[in-house]
């Protein structure tokens, strides 16, 4: 049950009722974290705004998912596990590479050198070594690639950490747990 209000789309107002119309055009609804964030405008745009921005970027959407994947189940999410399975799913990854990114591995060589980067980047509060990020050029990321994955550890971090303490109802389906 939800530590903090609830604002649904019905008792939205101000800035938080022009989003929540926006994201109901979109997507057909206001999904349970975004009814939790509500209570903040500011925290909700931020949190769309760094997404829609880092989507933009040159990272392509399977990486972003196995990057938010990776970085969700290190932290404990399974309302984030879920969601991005789901969009995971939908970007063109299989049931098991979903599986494998929530345990920081891929079969595919770059995909690997990816999530080897993020969980050194976890594992060090960002303080890699130079072979970690020689590591991750070689295997064909550029810097604003990197500086993406690090915009991503961040942008799930934020969502982990706010679903733990809004504790979030799920609202997508369930996800085996590893």
């Amino acid at each position: 049950m939800p530590r903090l209000n609830t604002v649904t789309p019905e008792n939205a107002a101000g800035e938080t009722k022009e989003v929540f119309d926006v994201l109901q055009k979109k997507a057909g609804k206001v999904v349970n974290i975004f009814q939790g964030m509500g209570n903040s405008p500011a925290a909700l745009k931020g949190y769309l705004g760094l997404t829609s921005a880092l989507a933009e970027g040159d990272l392509t959407k399977a990486e972003r998912e196995i990057v938010y994947l990776a970085v969700s189940e290190r932290n404990g999410c399974t309302y984030c596990a879920a969601a991005h399975t789901m969009i995971g799913k939908k970007v063109g990854l299989d049931d098991a590479e979903l599986l494998d990114a929530r345990r920081f591995v891929s079969k595919d060589p770059k995909h690997q050198a990816l999530l080897s980067f993020v969980r050194r980047a976890m594992e060090t509060q960002g303080f890699v070594d130079d072979g970690d990020i020689t590591a991750v050029r070689e295997a064909g990321y550029t810097d604003g690639q990197i500086t993406e994955a690090i915009g991503y550890i961040a942008l799930a971090t934020f969502s982990n950490l706010f679903n733990h303490v809004y504790d979030t109802e799920l609202d997508f389906p369930e996800i085996a747990k590893l």
